[in-house]
């Protein structure tokens, strides 16, 4: 999602950047090109005009186009309006509401409101702890009240009783009532969709919320639907009133045009993403993290949350342990690539990486993309016990068997063997030099100094990422923004130049490091 726009934004700003000074018609033409990229991204015309008046308003002051850097004051700009677009503060899901709290789940047909209904239960009875009630209203289409019990089975949360013949009315009027006797602190109420907005839809949504008073009515919308999606929340905000936005499939290739119209439309908070097709493949919304995404600056800050949630703490720490001791086998190294490909493979990773975008093309040429991963792992698991503890037996004989085990070549193989050596002549040289943590806080902190990041932490070292609040994530995002790291990456990546994100040890991406 938005990467026809990052790419776009990106060079239309570059260009600005790139001059010491500015003219008022240098900042219209840039203007005009921003409106045509996001036109193309498919935001609605009306959001559009807002947009780039709102910049222009804040850009032609005499203010910007003499001050030192008047490119960067440009491109701060869009990003605030960006930030100011997708709504300023992330907001979640509301349950400051006397049990049990009702949810009305609203939008067409096939936009995922059944899957998402199961997705947000899931959340909250897996994180906030609350007893979770599902009730399916789709009595239109075939199965789908089947569909949301197997979820429920799926997730551990509790579906209310299929009874053939009820009308959504009265199916909304019994969940409610099962919830208020059963102790339930959230009803989800998941109602039928059509393929198109048409009165008796509207109707009968009316209907279902009268009955049911529900403090949540979130409109779930397929962020791939374009400038339809404009009509779809204005008709379903005026005629039902929604509370809230959830967007699914951010994770395609769409141009990212509904999340931009929708919110500024409705004026009502995208509270939700949803990430993939599995029960966890659901995020919340970070308007300010989605505006750096576009505009090539990262996202540090859910790289870390992705981290924390996705790494097992006590196989780090034995990693950590290992790595003390400066051995690092074959094993290590299958068990690194799993932990990456657990936080998304290498696109999600570099996805949130401050300047990876612009890299794609070259990460493609160089073979690095998640199906090297699979390759990597094939070419593990063919080998022994005895060969991945001891790569150094594998002659032509060994070679030959685990290619034809693994579907690769020797050739394949080899890379693999270079890489783990010298990731492991790595951890033999922090062996010899101190002790754990301090080891991993050096080799960072060189890296740190290297791309002018050496003033995060008395000493020159790296921080302990896991251990940082919000405010010092966001505090560190911006640091690295104003070192370059969003337009260009100077000098490294951090973690990435030699020996992966911080704290996984993963593998080396030759190349990528430095600016051409």
């Amino acid at each position: 999602m938005f990467e026809s726009l990052q790419e776009r934004l990106g060079s239309i700003l570059n260009g600005l950047t790139g001059r010491g000074a500015l003219s008022e018609a240098d900042v219209a033409a840039a203007l005009r090109e921003i409106r045509r990229a996001l036109l193309e991204a498919d935001v609605a015309l009306e959001v559009v005009r807002s947009f780039t008046d709102r910049v222009r308003e804040k850009a032609v002051g005499a203010a910007v186009l003499k001050s030192i850097k008047p490119g960067q004051m440009v491109v701060k700009i869009v990003h605030d309006e960006l930030v100011e677009m997708l709504g300023a503060e992330g907001e979640t899901i509301d349950l400051n509401a006397p049990a049990p709290v009702v949810v009305m789940m609203v939008g067409l047909q096939g936009s995922g409101k059944t899957t998402t209904s199961a997705k947000i239960a899931k959340r909250l009875s897996e994180r906030q702890g609350k007893k979770v009630l599902m009730a399916s209203l789709d009595t239109r289409r075939p199965a789908a009240q089947e569909q949301l019990r197997q979820l429920g089975e799926q997730t551990n949360v509790q579906t209310l009783p299929i009874i053939a013949g009820q009308s959504p009315v009265d199916i909304a009027k019994r969940a409610v009532q099962a919830g208020r006797l059963g102790g339930h602190d959230v009803v989800i109420l998941d109602t039928a969709g059509r393929t198109h907005i048409d009165e008796p839809l509207m109707v009968e949504m009316a209907d279902i919320r009268k009955v049911s008073d529900p403090h949540e009515i979130l409109l779930v919308a397929d962020s791939l639907t374009g400038q339809d999606a404009v009509n779809l929340a204005r008709s379903f905000d005026e005629r039902v009133g929604i509370t809230g936005l959830v967007l699914t499939r951010m994770d395609g290739d769409g141009r990212g045009g509904a999340a931009l119209s929708m919110r500024a439309v409705t004026g009502k908070p995208i509270k939700l993403i949803g990430t993939g097709e599995k029960m966890d493949g659901l995020e919340e919304f970070h308007p300010k993290r989605i505006a750096d995404r576009i505009l090539g600056m990262g996202d540090i800050v859910s790289l870390v949350e992705k981290a924390a949630e996705n790494i097992d703490a006590e196989k780090a720490a034995a990693m950590a342990k290992k790595m003390q001791s400066g051995k690092f086998d074959l094993d290590d190294l299958a068990e690194q690539l799993r932990q990456m490909q657990k936080m998304g493979g290498m696109g999600g990773i570099m996805g949130l990486m401050p300047g990876m975008g612009k890299m794609k093309d070259q990460m493609a040429a160089a073979g690095l993309d998640d199906r090297m991963f699979g390759r990597q792992l094939a070419i593990i698991s063919s080998m022994t016990k005895k060969e991945r503890v001891n790569p150094d037996i594998l002659k032509h004989s060994r070679k030959k068997r685990i290619a034809a085990g693994s579907g690769t070549d020797a050739a394949e193989i080899n890379k693999l063997l270079k890489m783990h050596r010298g990731m492991a002549d790595m951890m033999k040289a922090m062996g010899g030099k101190g002790k754990g943590a301090g080891m991993m806080r050096g080799l960072m902190g060189g890296m740190a100094h290297k791309m002018g990041l050496g003033g995060l932490m008395p000493g020159g070292g790296m921080p302990d990422l896991s251990k940082m609040d919000p405010k010092q994530l966001e505090a560190l995002q911006k640091q690295a923004q104003a070192a370059g790291l969003g337009r260009g990456m100077p000098g490294g990546i951090p973690g990435l130049g030699g020996g992966g994100l911080p704290g996984l040890g993963g593998p080396k991406l030759p190349g990528l490091g430095r600016k051409k």
